[in-house]
């Protein structure tokens, strides 16, 4: 699965026809976003996204979590997003 990285000038829908998109192939998106500019960004989309896939029958949640990359100086904590299908 490959995760969606979100900046703060992501645009909202295409990240939101990204997600619904991935759900339907695959039942779940993951994204990672560093600022609250980007979180901002993937959290209008997600709530977008569900707007999308509602019609459809399809509903969604989202799992928050951190996840920190880098090592030493350069280590950095990201936003994870991971968005699946309601069972």
């Amino acid at each position: 699965m490959e995760i969606l990285k979100v900046s703060s000038n992501t645009k909202v829908n295409s990240l939101a026809g990204a997600i619904a998109g991935t759900i339907r192939e695959e039942g779940v998106a993951e994204m990672s976003a560093i600022g609250a500019g980007a979180v901002n960004q993937a959290i209008k989309a997600i709530a977008t996204a569900k707007g999308f896939l509602s019609p459809g029958g399809i509903n969604i949640v989202c799992i928050p979590s951190f996840r920190t990359t880098g090592c030493g100086a350069d280590e950095q904590t990201s936003i994870n997003l991971i968005v699946k299908k309601e069972p």
